[in-house]
C-alpha cells in the first residue's frame, strides 16, 4: 500500500478527465505533477503542485486550475478536503479512515511494505571500498564500505538488480612496495634485524605474513635479489592482504558479489581493446597538453602524448593514456575496467570513492560516456573524512596498522551495528565526527539507541501481549492525534524509499528512522498521562489488540529500514 502513489494516481486521473471535458487543453505534459507532504503539517496531509506546473502550458491561472481540480478530488471518498493555498498549491486532507486502512495494509504487506518496482529489474553495478591490497581497512574505508553496502541494499529494495563489486588495485607500484615490506618481515622471521625504509609498510599486520612466507618457502629467498623473489612474494602478499580485507569486511557484515583484479587487465588485451574502442570513435590522438595550473614555462616541459579526447564528454582537459616510454598511465586500466563493466551489460554504474579522489570524477564519467555512447550513466559518490573521538580526545592510531585506525579497531569498540548506523547519520559528502562515547550512550541524542529503543519497546509490548493471551488484530484502534501522527509518518515510507533510491542517498533512511522513532516515543510518553493511549489496556484484551496494531506497523517499517542499513534490529535493551 502506498498512499502517496494512490493519491497521485487520483490527481492524474482527475486531470485527464478535465482534459477530456475541455476544462484543460489536451496533450498537457503531466510528468512534473507531484503529490508530497505539505511544508507545514497543519495545512493538511498531502499537497499537489498540479496547478502551478500546468498553468503556463495550459494558458490558465493557477488558482482556476486548482479550484477545478479540488472539486473533482473531494468527490473521492478518500479525500476529506482540498483547499487552494497561495498562488495555486492544493492542500489535501484525507478521510480519517485512511490512516486505519494504512496500518491494516502495512500489517498485511509485512516486510514488502515500502518495496517498489522503481528499478524495474535494471542492472546496477555498485563498486565500493576498492582499497589498495596493502594492509587492513582503515576508518575511511569503513565509511565507504557502509555507504556502498547500504546503497546497494537500498537499490535492491527499490527493485534494481544489484551487483556489489570490489576492484582490487593490484596492478600498480604499491604492490611491489608491499612485496618488499613482506620480504623484510620474512627476513625478520629468520632472525635477521631489519629496518623499514621510508615508503615501506612497517605495520605489525605484516609480521604474520612474513612468518607464513617463511613457512612456505623456508630459506629459499634469504640473501636473494628481487629478481628471484619479487613476483612470487607480490602474489603471496596480495593474496594474504585480500584475505585480511575480506575478514575486515565480514566484521562489518559486507559481502561482495565480485572481486575484480586490476592485474587481470594487463597482458590480456583488455586495455588495448578498450582504447581501440575509443580510437574507433575518433577520441584517441597524439597531442600536447597545456601546462597544469600553477606551472610556469620554466618548470613545464611540453611533450607529445597519446591522449583521450575526454573534453568531448564533459571533462575539463583531455587526459593522457600512455606515458612517453610506451607504458600505460594509471587512467588506461581504469578505462578498461569500466569498459568491461559496460560490456557486462549493466544499465547503470555507481562508484564510491574517498574524497581524495574528487579529481577522478569528470574523467571517469567522460570515459564511460564515450565507451557506452551515452547509454550507461556513471554516478560517482564521494565519501568525506571521518574524525574519531574518545574521552573528548582524538582516537589514537593503531599500533598494529602502523599509522591509522583500522576498521576492526572501530568495530571492536562499538560493534558492527552501531558502526554502520552512525556512518549513515551524515550525507556521504559531509565530514563525520564519530565519538565513541556519544554513539554508545542511551539518550535521544544517540540516533542508534533511539531507533533501537523504539523497536525494543514494540517487542516488549508484543511479549507482554503474548503472556496475557491477547489475540492480535490488523484493525487498529486510533483516536488520538498522536496516533494519527505516527500513521502519517508510516505513510511516507514508500515515498522516502523511492526518493532515497533515485538520489543514491541511503542516509535518508537513517534520518527517517530517527524521525519515526521520535514520533513513536512521543506517543508512548503521551500514554503516561493519558491511559487510553496505552498499548496494553488493563483487563480489556480487545482494546489492547486494537492499540497494538499501530506499534506493530511501526516495527515492520523500522525492521525494513534497519535491514537496508545492514543493522540488526534489537528486540530487548539491556
Amino acid at each position: 500500500m502506498n498512499l502517496f502513489t494512490d493519491i497521485h494516481a487520483l490527481v492524474l486521473k482527475s486531470l485527464a478527465e478535465m482534459q477530456e471535458s475541455g476544462a484543460l487543453p489536451a496533450g498537457l505534459d503531466l510528468s512534473n505533477v507531484a503529490v508530497e507532504p505539505p511544508r507545514d503539517a497543519a495545512h493538511g496531509d498531502m499537497a499537489t503542485n498540479a496547478a502551478m506546473v500546468l498553468a503556463k502550458p495550459a494558458g490558465f491561472k493557477p488558482r482556476d486550475i486548482a479550484e477545478a481540480l479540488a472539486s473533482r478530488l473531494i468527490a473521492d471518498p478518500r479525500v476529506e478536503s482540498a483547499d487552494v493555498a497561495g498562488p495555486g498549491f492544493l492542500n489535501l486532507r484525507l478521510d480519517a479512515s485512511m490512516w486505519s486502512r494504512l496500518v491494516t495494509g502495512i500489517l498485511s504487506d509485512g516486510a514488502d511494505y515500502g518495496r517498489t518496482g522503481l528499478g524495474q529489474g535494471r542492472k546496477v553495478n555498485v563498486e565500493y571500498v576498492s582499497a589498495n591490497p596493502t594492509g587492513p581497512l582503515h576508518v575511511g574505508h569503513t565509511r565507504g564500505a557502509v555507504f556502498g553496502d547500504a546503497l546497494a541494499s537500498l537499490l535492491a529494495y527499490a527493485g534494481y538488480d544489484v551487483t556489489r563489486e570490489y576492484y582490487i588495485n593490484d596492478g600498480g607500484a604499491q604492490v611491489d612496495v608491499l612485496a618488499r615490506s613482506v620480504y623484510l618481515r620474512y627476513l625478520e622471521a629468520h632472525g635477521e634485524a631489519v629496518e623499514f625504509p621510508d615508503g615501506t609498510y612497517p605495520g605489525e599486520y605484516l609480521i604474520d605474513v612474513g612468518q607464513a612466507l617463511r613457512d612456505k618457502v623456508g630459506e629459499a629467498y634469504v640473501g636473494q635479489g628481487e629478481e628471484v623473489w619479487l613476483d612470487e612474494v607480490r602474489s603471496f602478499a596480495t593474496e594474504a592482504m585480500m584475505d585480511l580485507i575480506r575478514a575486515d569486511l565480514k566484521l562489518l557484515g559486507v559481502e561482495m558479489d565480485v572481486f575484480y583484479s586490476e592485474k587481470s587487465l594487463y597482458g590480456t588485451g583488455l586495455i588495448e581493446s578498450a582504447i581501440e574502442s575509443l580510437r574507433a570513435k575518433g577520441l584517441i590522438y597524439k597531442g600536447t597538453l597545456e601546462p597544469p595550473k600553477g606551472k610556469t614555462p620554466d618548470d613545464w616541459e611540453p611533450r607529445e602524448q597519446t591522449l583521450f579526447r575526454s573534453t568531448d564528454h564533459g571533462d575539463d582537459v583531455d587526459r593522457p593514456i600512455m606515458k612517453s616510454d610506451g607504458a600505460w598511465t594509471y587512467f588506461a586500466p581504469d578505462i578498461a575496467y569500466h569498459y568491461d563493466k559496460v560490456q557486462r551489460g549493466y544499465d547503470q554504474l555507481i562508484d564510491v570513492f574517498g574524497a581524495d579522489h574528487g579529481g577522478y570524477v569528470k574523467r571517469m564519467k567522460a570515459a564511460v560516456s564515450a565507451l557506452s555512447e551515452g547509454r550507461v550513466p556513471l554516478d560517482i559518490k564521494l565519501t568525506q573524512l571521518v574524525k574519531l573521538y574518545k574521552n573528548g580526545e582524538p582516537f589514537k592510531m593503531s599500533k598494529r596498522a602502523g599509522n591509522f585506525v583500522t576498521l576492526s579497531d572501530v568495530v571492536d569498540q562499538v560493534g558492527a551495528d552501531v558502526t554502520r548506523f552512525v556512518m549513515l547519520t551524515r550525507k556521504n559528502d559531509a565530514p563525520l565526527d564519530f565519538d565513541f562515547d556519544k554513539v554508545t550512550e542511551q539518550s535521544k541524542d544517540n540516533p542508534v539507541f533511539y531507533v533501537q529503543y523504539a523497536n525494543a519497546r514494540i517487542n516488549s509490548v508484543l511479549r507482554k501481549a503474548a503472556e496475557q493471551g491477547i489475540t492480535l488484530t490488523d484493525t487498529p484502534d486510533m483516536t488520538d492525534e498522536a496516533e494519527v501522527a505516527v500513521a502519517k509518518k508510516l505513510a511516507e515510507w514508500p515515498r522516502l524509499v523511492e526518493i532515497a533510491a533515485k538520489g543514491h542517498e541511503p542516509h535518508r533512511i537513517a534520518f527517517y528512522l530517527y524521525d519515526l522513532a521520535s514520533d513513536f516515543h512521543a506517543l508512548w510518553n503521551r500514554g503516561n498521562d493519558k491511559p487510553a493511549l496505552r498499548f496494553l489496556q488493563d483487563d480489556d484484551p480487545a482494546a489492547s489488540a486494537g492499540k497494538i496494531a499501530l506499534p506493530r506497523a511501526v516495527g515492520v517499517v523500522i525492521c525494513a529500514g534497519l535491514g537496508i542499513l545492514g543493522v540488526t534490529p534489537v528486540e530487548e535493551m539491556r
